[in-house]
Parts: C-alpha cells; structure tokens; sequence
C-alpha cells in the first residue's frame, strides 16, 4: 500500500481503508489500492453499497450509481477528487 500509486492524502487513504476493511473484518494492512473488492476480497453488491454509504456519510459527498468503483484504489482516488481539502482533516 503506497501512496505513490494514489494522489490521495494519507488520512483520505487510511480513512477509506478503514471502512472497507471493517466490512470483512480485514485487517486494514491486507488491502492494497489494487485490491479488487468482489475477486480477491469476497466482497458481494451488497457489501461494497454498504461500503459507499458509508464513504458517503463519513466524507460528506455523494458517489452516483454509475461510478466504476472495483478496486480498493478507485474508492480512494474518488474520494479524494471529490473531498474538499477543507472537509475532511485527519
């Protein structure tokens, strides 16, 4: 997991990280923003709709039906393109 693979804040990243890993009781040291949600983890619709409720709450933003979000990396990258630095603090 480097944030070199990701333009992400580091507490955008860890935020994120966090609220997938909850879901599967993962721990968050075993995602990597390659990860794929339903291939590798195990993840079901269900789960990765609670997940994006979840972001939605904790960041304040909305992520439409549409967005392609498969990866633990797509989740972080949307949420740091669509958080207002100002918003969200570590």
């Amino acid at each position: 997991m480097r944030s070199s693979t990701t333009s992400a804040p580091k507490s955008i990243q860890q935020q994120v990280l966090r609220i997938i890993s909850k879901r599967k009781a993962i721990k968050p040291t075993r995602l990597r923003v390659s990860s794929n949600l339903s291939g590798e983890l195990g993840f079901d619709t269900v789960d990765v709709v609670d997940i994006i409720l979840e972001i939605e709450r904790n960041f304040h933003i909305t992520i439409p039906d549409e967005v392609p979000l498969s990866t633990v990396g797509d989740f972080v990258t949307y949420v740091a393109t669509h958080t207002p630095s100002h918003d969200w603090a570590a």
